[in-house]
């Protein structure tokens, strides 16, 4: 008899929580589940702090449960309502929360609860923007429930483009967010993000640590940042002071044109909810609960005061939409050596093509029209700037909405061409390890799906001879059928992946190669 998975495991615990749930009836009393043993108890009763006052708190440890008391069952119906939208993570598990069937909490003193009531006084004692560290924290071996408004945040399995305007709508519900920088480090998007206030910058952490902005996709990381504050020179793309709207694009260009709140953040101010891309609903949806009237922006002991007010305006940037064209321009292509087929291949690396056109008058232009709007976004934002075959490429979204083909019957140049039944497309099964598997340009490949019988000088040798420079290679230990490869520069990359992606290496083995997140 097998094993349950993780993953079923994980299932049941879900059925049974809604199951559980739907048996008690509204209480001021609830009871928290599946709670990581190195939790402390000042994260428990920091899930609920934004809902309202804490008034009684019991942990069973052993169990890995709790038994909490709110002020009021409005705010325990508020709570429960919330949280049954989107599961809460401590320590990136997630947790559950319910009603119980006590209708009160008493707690009988005793040694063991002493920590859980000092701690409980400590977080209700606190005060907004209190850079104090309570002495009861130092009950639970020193443990500060906040390290600083600065959060580093990583984000995974990138599917989707995250810009600063999608994690402004995210994190803005916590608090007030000054600043915003976006980068990618050792092939990994991340991003800086201060707060006004601390405690913000801990709630925002506590309820956002391992949720998916995209179910299945785009998956948070965050920590805090070492940094007290964010030094910002640019509003641009990559960069964004929200207290100051004087700021240039770039060196010499004019300030970024943006709509202005009022001083004290964002909770008196309506923001658009972001609904994510089409087809994909986001993951991390914070929706006000009709029948209590819960802040926008949570507030340290369920306050619905405002956040510490920001010093000057705060700018708050315009909602965008992803555009509905599917259909990028792609320019400043090297006419000598671009074909469909290479823009089929490279652009595939991050969605499906269907078609591909060359112009016939000016060949150094060509249309790649992608499986849907959001994956053209997403190969934009990757491959936008980058050089192949000795040009940097433009890449912008076309005023086409489709590329016509040829019509039936008429002989074609090779310039247009349909790839909308190719089995290479990498994106067509829903669920596919590809979603997981989509990372910036790199000069380091992985390949996968290799026979047996190629040895390291086999596939050295099949790369040189596609005239890249190889800098160093590997198998994977766990698995000899895949590998890593460094080339002399992304450039080299591309030129490699259009030649040698999907090369027949001997007995049906094809070979397989993306854009590997790891070095060598």
């Amino acid at each position: 008899m097998s094993n349950p998975t993780p993953a079923a495991d994980n299932e049941n615990d879900k059925k049974k929580f809604k199951a559980d749930r739907s048996l008690c009836s509204p209480s001021r009393v609830l009871h928290i589940r599946q709670i990581p043993s190195d939790v402390t108890e000042a994260e428990v009763i920091s899930l609920v702090i934004p809902f309202g006052k804490v008034t009684n708190f019991l942990r069973l440890k052993r169990k890995c449960q709790a038994l909490l008391e709110m002020d009021s069952v409005e705010a325990a119906v508020a709570l429960v309502n919330h949280y049954s939208c989107s599961i809460p993570h401590l320590h990136s598990q997630p947790v559950y929360i319910q009603y119980s069937k006590h209708r009160e909490l008493k707690i009988e003193s005793s040694p063991s609860q002493a920590r859980a009531q000092a701690s409980l006084q400590a977080v209700n004692a606190m005060e907004p923007g209190s850079q104090a560290v309570p002495s009861a924290y130092a009950v639970e071996g020193g443990h500060r429930p906040y390290q600083g408004s600065v959060l580093r945040i990583i984000v995974e399995n990138l599917h989707y483009p995250v810009t600063i305007e999608v994690l402004y709508q995210i994190f803005s519900r916590f608090g007030s967010v000054l600043r915003i920088v976006i980068f990618t480090r050792n092939n990994q998007f991340q991003a800086l993000l201060q707060y006004a206030d601390p405690m913000n910058a801990y709630y925002a952490k506590m309820n956002l640590d391992g949720q998916n902005i995209y179910a299945m996709c785009c998956t948070l990381h965050i920590d805090f940042s070492k940094l007290g504050s964010l030094e910002v020179k640019y509003n641009n793309e990559r960069s964004r002071d929200f207290t100051r709207i004087d700021l240039p694009l770039d060196d010499g260009q004019q300030p970024l044109e943006l709509p202005m709140a009022p001083a004290y953040g964002t909770q008196n101010f309506i923001i658009p909810s972001y609904t994510g891309a089409p087809g994909f609903a986001p993951a991390v949806a914070f929706t006000p609960v009709a029948s209590y009237s819960f802040p926008v922006v949570p507030a340290p002991l369920g306050s619905l005061a405002p956040t510490s007010a920001v010093p000057v305006p705060v700018a708050i940037p315009a909602v965008t939409t992803v555009p509905a064209n599917s259909v990028l321009l792609v320019s400043n292509l090297n006419p000598e050596a671009i074909t469909p087929h290479g823009l089929f291949i490279l652009f595939g690396m991050y969605g499906d093509v269907h078609r591909v056109k060359i112009m016939f008058r000016k060949k150094s232009n060509a249309l790649v029209q992608m499986a849907d709007a959001t994956q053209a976004q997403l190969a934009m934002g990757h491959l936008n700037g980058q050089k192949l075959y000795g040009r940097v490429i433009r890449a912008t979204l076309s005023k086409h909405q489709i590329i016509q083909l040829p019509p039936e019957g008429q002989k074609g140049n090779g310039l247009t061409k349909d790839y909308s039944n190719s089995p290479l497309h990498r994106f067509r099964r829903p669920g596919s390890k590809s979603f997981q598997n989509i990372f910036p340009p790199s000069d380091t490949l992985h390949l996968s799906n290799i026979p047996p019988f190629v040895t390291v000088e086999d596939i050295e040798n099949l790369f040189e001879n596609a005239g890249s420079t190889v800098k160093a290679f590997r198998f994977i230990q766990k698995d000899c059928r895949m590998a890593l490869i460094q080339l002399g520069s992304v450039e080299e990359a591309f030129h490699a992946l259009i030649a040698l992606h999907n090369r027949d290496l001997g007995e049906k083995h094809h070979l397989r190669i993306s854009f590997s997140k790891c070095t060598i």
